[in-house]
């Protein structure tokens, strides 16, 4: 039996009547996912805020810019495949990630950066950390914590790439000058009690 919809979920689905018989997708049938960073202000640590679906890292950018920037000012922004996050243990309690990260020893071949991101209270956002050179994000999670980690306990840890990031280049840096400060948007801005006041003013 064949199902025509327009919904494509709909038309993902194994075909009907067919035990044990499952339809391949279509190739892009859907796009990946890109974790998104943001740079809130000149000076302040990069924090994840969330995913865009995308053909592409190009596109994926495009995509951030336009989902996470719209509401608020920030100064920068970063994109990377979500498959080159190569993540720790997520802990419980007060267990730290880097005491489930096993030692390794020095890895040969060519050291390059990984950018280092802590989780350091739950329900919160990713915020990076800093980087440091390795060989395999394995080895760049262990160096993370004699080189980076301090004192706070860290529940999740991330490690990614440097060359595997979508940065803000400064060819891109017009972007930004057009997000003016949306404060119309909050609702502190329209001080409501300053509107009352004028408002039984006017009415004596």
């Amino acid at each position: 039996m064949t199902v025509n919809s327009l919904d494509p979920r709909v038309n993902r689905l194994p075909a009907i009547g067919v035990p044990g018989q499952i339809v391949p997708k279509a190739p892009l049938d859907q796009f990946g996912t890109f974790e998104v960073f943001v740079q809130p202000k000149e000076g302040k640590s990069f924090q994840h805020e969330g995913i865009v679906h995308a053909p592409n890292l190009e596109m994926a950018y495009v995509l951030a810019k336009e989902a996470f920037t719209r509401r608020f000012l920030c100064t920068s922004l970063y994109v990377t495949d979500t498959r080159n996050v190569y993540i720790s243990p997520l802990t419980e309690g007060n267990t730290d990630a880097y005491d489930l990260i096993p030692e390794v020893p020095s890895q040969p071949g060519e050291k390059v950066s990984f950018e280092i991101y802590h989780l350091v209270k739950r329900g919160k956002q990713h915020t990076h950390a800093g980087t440091v050179l390795a060989s395999t994000p394995q080895e760049a999670m262990h160096l993370a914590r004699t080189a980076i980690k301090k004192d706070k306990t860290v529940y999740n840890v991330w490690a990614i790439r440097t060359s595997e990031i979508r940065f803000t280049t400064p060819e891109d840096s017009d972007l930004w000058l057009t997000l003016a400060e949306k404060k119309f948007r909050d609702a502190s801005d329209y001080k409501g009690g300053d509107k009352l006041k004028e408002f039984l003013e006017r009415a004596k």
